[in-house]
């Protein structure tokens, strides 16, 4: 079952495992950020299970980054917590769990392939140079190239080189591929999902790339005016939408599609197309198919305001029946 946001109470913090084998990667409870300009997060409240590749989806400004920088602890959060495998982000045996890439992707310009990497094995301690010396390796990179010379793409491959080299649990990627080309985004995107099952490494990966997405993540986190709208697995969030093509009734919706939750309404001419969380049977007479991950995205970016939907698993506090 899934429903609404709720904030839910009776979970032990951090599952009660601690260590590798802790259950949620990340967990939200009322966290919230306040700039001058206003609120970036709004008593944001989710959990991400640990061992997912999860998309992190909203508009500009939605604080996408801002989430992203609390986690990475480059941003002090105004109120509420949040926790990495059962742990307050600001606990210090925390740090060495997680790696962190920004958009920017800042690398010494002036340091060789070489010298990056042998940076980011003297900055930490369980370094793995087989793992960064075969993604560089891989991407037919000179080690004596200076990283000012390369391409996008070919600095990107550094960046990741630089951050699974740090074996993390959990890597934090803020667009990490905006401003590559789609041969070279094909490249970094598989180069990501082949670590990624490697290792079993929790991704949350901020994207508007939303194709992309639904090839490579099995778990969302979408957000707009700083609040959860819509979180859990895409496997359960993509079959409660329908969408639902008929015929206007006087200019308007039919009466019957009241009955279900309406996300998002196209016309053209006498003829509606809507995006749907149907509460039940549809009117057979309408045209119905299932919507595609980035066409449900689509439907609750345009429309900030419908009803969040969060799955049980995403919910703090729930707590999910045991495995038959």
């Amino acid at each position: 079952m899934i429903g609404a946001a709720t904030s839910g109470e009776g979970d032990a913090q951090g599952d009660g495992r601690g260590g590798g084998g802790a259950r949620w990667a990340l967990e939200a409870r009322g966290l919230g950020k306040k700039y001058r300009r206003g609120w970036a997060l709004r008593e944001e409240s989710f959990r991400i299970p640990s061992g997912r590749v999860c998309g992190l989806v909203g508009p500009n400004g939605a604080g996408k980054s801002t989430l992203l920088g609390i986690a990475a602890r480059l941003v002090e959060p105004t109120r509420g917590e949040l926790r990495i495998f059962g742990r307050p982000v600001g606990d210090p045996s925390v740090m060495p769990r997680y790696a962190y890439l920004g958009q920017d992707k800042p690398l010494f310009k002036r340091f060789t392939v070489a010298e990056s990497l042998r940076m980011g094995q003297e900055l930490n301690p369980g370094w793995d140079r087989a793992a960064a010396e075969r993604i560089v390796r891989e991407g037919r990179l000179s080690p004596d190239a200076r990283i000012g010379s390369l391409s996008g793409g070919q600095r990107t491959r550094v960046a990741f080189a630089l951050a699974f080299g740090k074996r993390p649990d959990l890597l934090l990627l803020d667009e990490p591929m905006s401003d590559l080309d789609p041969l070279a985004r094909d490249e970094i995107a598989s180069l990501l999902m082949s670590e990624v099952a490697e290792r079993g490494t929790t991704v949350l990966m901020s994207s508007h790339m939303l194709a992309d997405l639904e090839h490579m993540c099995d778990f969302l986190l979408v957000v707009a005016d700083g609040r959860v709208r819509m979180a859990g697995d895409t496997d359960e969030l993509v079959p409660l939408h329908t969408l639902v093509t008929g015929v206007t009734a006087d200019g308007g919706l039919p009466d019957a599609l009241t009955a279900h939750t309406v996300i998002d309404v196209r016309t053209a001419g006498r003829q509606f197309t809507a995006l749907v969380r149907h509460e039940g049977p549809l009117d057979p007479a309408w045209q119905l198919a299932e919507p595609s991950l980035e066409e449900v995205l689509l439907g609750y970016l345009r429309h900030p305001e419908a009803p969040a939907l969060l799955s049980p698993t995403a919910v703090p506090g729930h707590r999910e029946e045991p495995a038959a």
